[in-house]
């Protein structure tokens, strides 16, 4: 699905910050900016092992994943989806482009890869089921 929507690799490729938006076990929706990395035809997001969205997604796996498609906000795609915990992902440095993506990101708070993989260890796996784009999106068109 990702990959057949114009223009969406290329947003997810360069796009740094997205708000990924679970619903707790309380039936609260709660949305956290997250680092995220396209991964074929899904997005990879780590997280440290005690986040509260881990345990949300372990309850209700339908997720959203929402970003600017604009440089002023004025457009964004919403990724909606159903999010699973993974164990067996590959530590964050090792993800392809991960590491290249936020190189600049994790030295400016003064972590090195390894120290980022180490304490974002968990990884939660995103299947997208649906795309939708909204304001001057050039998306979908």
């Amino acid at each position: 699905m990702l990959s057949s929507t114009k223009g969406l690799p290329q947003l997810l490729d360069k796009e740094l910050i997205a708000f990924l938006t679970a619903v707790n076990e309380n039936g609260q929706p709660q949305t956290s900016p997250v680092w995220f990395q396209r991964d074929g035809e899904d997005i990879v997001v780590y997280n440290r092992p005690d986040a509260r969205r881990l345990r949300s997604i372990e309850t209700n796996a339908r997720v959203a994943l929402t970003l600017r498609a604009d440089r002023h906000g004025q457009a964004l795609v919403s990724l909606e989806g159903t999010a699973v915990v993974e164990n067996h992902l590959p530590r964050a440095k090792e993800l392809p482009g991960y590491e290249e993506k936020y190189a600049d990101e994790i030295a400016d708070v003064g972590w090195t890869p390894g120290s980022f993989s180490d304490e974002y260890s968990v990884g939660i796996r995103i299947t997208v089921t649906k795309v939708r784009a909204s304001g001057n999106s050039r998306l979908l068109d």
